[in-house]
C-alpha cells in the first residue's frame, strides 16, 4: 500500500499571518486562495483514499513545509 503524508491546511482564506509552524499556501500552489498550512502535525494516508488533487505545491513551498515541521516537532536537535 502506497502512503503519502499530508500536512493539515485551512480551506477558509487564511487573514492571518503565518506563525513559525505554518505555510500560506496560494494560487502557485494551485489554490484558489491563500491556504493556511500547519506543518506541526503529519499524517500518513494511504494514496488510495486521496481522491481530488488541487494543485501542486510549489518546490520553494515544500522546502518551507518540511523545514518548519523539522522545528515544530523538535527534530532539528537530534
Amino acid at each position: 500500500m502506497d502512503e503519502v503524508q499530508v500536512v493539515v491546511s485551512h480551506s477558509q482564506r487564511a487573514t492571518l499571518r503565518a506563525e513559525l509552524h505554518e505555510v500560506i499556501l496560494d494560487e502557485a500552489d494551485g489554490l484558489d486562495w491563500a491556504t493556511l498550512c500547519k506543518c506541526d502535525l503529519i499524517y500518513a494516508v494511504p494514496s488510495s483514499q486521496l481522491s481530488e488533487r488541487r494543485g501542486t505545491v510549489t518546490m520553494e513551498r515544500r522546502r518551507q513545509i518540511a523545514q518548519r515541521a523539522i522545528r515544530a516537532l523538535g527534530f532539528a536537535g537530534l
